[in-house]
């Protein structure tokens, strides 16, 4: 419209993107200030206009409803501002935070912008309208933040399983705004119900085949500081063990099912989802729970209607085949994002979230309560039990799974996918390089991931004939066998996988693990012949093979990072520069194409790409 935002106080619509790109946007325009509120047109059907009456005597937002949130720029870098790429202890040099706001923001209810809008810009509605009117008069605007360096605790407990060089992460935060029966109180349920299955298990003898560690984060809404801090200080330790991070924040706001993760782990979490029923209808599954809506009717506001509509384009494509791209890219805004996008830890998030037809989700504010999630988000509880179980069956799968179950192909062939939407979006704003490189190089990596599908059945085939081929009983009785016995269990990952026979000890001390035996050493190439060295043969293939699935992701990661922010690594998924939460896939060639619009930088993103994906291929070849 050509207004000069110099010196304004601007208000925004909460809702889009993420709020800290609102005061970034204000703040680089100039502006003086940014007032962010909560439009009940996004509340969909559940509004007053329709009949329906705000919480709590009602399903509708009640309008004192205040977001609270962080205003950090995310898209940045997360965790503690002055720390960026490295742990923030106590005493360690700090510098001065680059994602942090130079100007005062405040979040802003309803009841507060319709004063606003009627006595500044003509009326609530007619003020709504983006026409570029001022208002009459000053507003004076003012916040206090407090800067001061405090503690913060994670709380982590773990599971030692047969294989200690193979972990998975199962993780939560703790921390709210204010209430937070939803967020995260929800994911905290599910998750320590997970976490008390675990414990049943472990108390009838069972013992995971690959370690899990389970973490409680702290401060994640002040920017995800609990899980980033944590995740920097272990970075070396995590991207040589780490197999999986799995997530949950809100576990329930609503009636429909959705997921995101990596490509190599959308159909795991689908067979998970449709492993476990739905948590009202008996008939259906959790995976049905993608298509559910709430329960109330009404006219949509027209403009939110369209966003709607355009936000469920890729949900709607796919429900006609029901297709794993219902599970969708990971942006940022949860604890997953330093394990993806910075260490290339192949990670999931799942919910139950809000549609246009369920009572308005009071996000960060007062409202978030139990009463509300009794009453309407919830009542009976049955979606928190239903995402436990899929977190829990989950979780089980990539722990006690002989081959790791990522699915390498899906991810190479999702990133055909992935330079479509880079071609489509910079159709008429940009003019597009020659991609064909590219492509060719993802062509390359979809041949050498279904030479590795074979690779993998053959591994986990030629160990359960070994496993059929032991002669009965042949376990327990010699040194030499008792020592291979430990030997396979501690360094081939499949001690938990051996046949029941009633003269065979399974468990042995951690003493004894950690005391190898004189074949320590062993290698194909001096292994001798007879059942015990084909199992020995075929666990080693077993273990080359997981450790080419578990270091798949980490072949996305460039040291040098997107440009201009350097602490995503990611060159396959990182949050959009412009959204915070929302994704953006091959990030770093997108924003040289649409931003930028630089062709030196355009080619040499296209080379670096097109390198990495080339090497990717050659790392997972038989």
């Amino acid at each position: 419209m050509g207004v000069d935002l110099t010196g304004k106080i601007v208000l925004a619509r909460y809702g889009a993107n993420f709020r800290g790109l609102k005061v970034k946007g204000a703040e680089d325009l100039g502006a003086a200030g940014i007032l962010i509120y909560s439009d009940p047109r996004d509340d969909g059907a559940v509004v007053a206009e329709n009949g329906y009456l705000p919480y709590p005597a009602g399903p509708a937002r009640n309008p004192t409803s205040i977001q609270r949130g962080s205003v950090q720029y995310l898209s940045s870098y997360p965790g503690d501002p002055t720390t960026p790429g490295y742990p923030a202890y106590e005493n360690t040099t700090r510098v001065e935070g680059g994602n942090i706001p130079r100007i005062p923001s405040l979040p802003l209810s309803w009841a507060n912008a319709k004063y606003l809008f009627e006595h500044e810009l003509g009326g609530a509605t007619e003020g709504r309208k983006l026409d570029g009117k001022l208002g009459n008069h000053l507003v004076k605007i003012a916040n206090d933040v407090d800067t001061k360096v405090m503690p913060i605790w994670n709380t982590m407990a773990a599971i030692p399983g047969h294989i200690k060089d193979e972990v998975v992460i199962l993780g939560c935060h703790r921390d709210a705004w204010v209430m937070g029966a939803a967020d995260p109180t929800s994911g905290t349920v599910s998750l320590l119900e997970v976490v008390r299955g675990f414990g049943a298990l472990v108390r009838q003898g069972w013992k995971p085949l690959r370690t899990l560690v389970i973490a409680s984060w702290d401060a994640e809404e002040y920017g995800l500081i609990g899980s980033t801090e944590w995740g920097e200080d272990f970075a070396q330790w995590i991207q040589s063990h780490a197999v999986s991070y799995v997530n949950v924040d809100v576990s329930v706001a609503g009636s429909r099912y959705r997921a995101s993760a990596s490509p190599s782990l959308v159909h795991l979490v689908k067979r998970s989802a449709q492993d476990v029923a739905h948590p009202t209808e008996a008939s259906k599954t959790v995976w049905d729970a993608i298509y559910d809506s709430g329960p109330y009717t009404g006219e949509l506001d027209a403009d939110f209607a369209s966003m709607w509509a355009t936000m469920n384009q890729t949900l709607a494509r796919a429900a006609s085949e029901d297709d794993v791209r219902n599970v969708s890219p990971l942006g940022s805004g949860s604890d997953y994002t330093v394990f993806l996008q910075r260490l290339g830890v192949a990670s999931s998030d799942q919910t139950f979230s809000s549609t246009p037809t369920d009572p308005p989700y009071h996000y960060h504010s007062i409202y978030d309560t139990q009463m509300w999630q009794e009453t309407y988000a919830d009542p009976g509880f049955h979606r928190h039990v239903a995402l436990a179980k899929t977190l829990g069956l989950l979780t089980l799968r990539l722990a006690d799974s002989i081959i790791l179950p990522l699915n390498t192909t899906e991810y190479a062939l999702q990133l055909d996918s992935y330079v479509d939407t880079v071609e489509e979006t910079a159709s008429g704003i940009a003019t597009l390089p020659n991609l064909r490189r590219v492509r060719d190089a993802i062509s390359r990596l979809q041949h050498a991931s279904a030479k590795l599908d074979v690779e993998k059945a053959d591994a986990e085939e030629a160990f359960r004939e070994a496993l059929r081929n032991l002669p009965h009983g042949w376990f327990g009785h010699t040194s030499v066998v008792y020592h291979i016995k430990n030997w396979i269990k501690h360094h081939l990952a499949i001690g938990s996988t051996l046949p029941q026979h009633d003269d065979m000890v399974l468990t042995f001390p951690e003493a004894a693990l950690r005391t190898l035996s004189p074949v320590r050493d062993i290698t194909e190439q001096n292994l001798g012949e007879g059942p015990l060295y084909d199992l020995i043969r075929a666990g080693i293939k077993v273990k080359k093979v997981n450790q080419k699935l578990s270091l798949f992701e980490r072949g996305f990661i460039s040291e040098e990072g997107v440009k201009d922010r350097e602490w995503y690594r990611h060159l396959g998924v990182a949050p959009g520069k412009y959204l915070g939460y929302g994704a953006t896939t091959l990030p770093a060639l997108s924003e040289a194409i649409l931003y930028e619009q630089n062709a030196t930088l355009v080619e040499y993103e296209v080379t670096r790409l097109t390198a990495l994906l080339t090497q990717l291929a050659q790392n997972i070849k038989p």
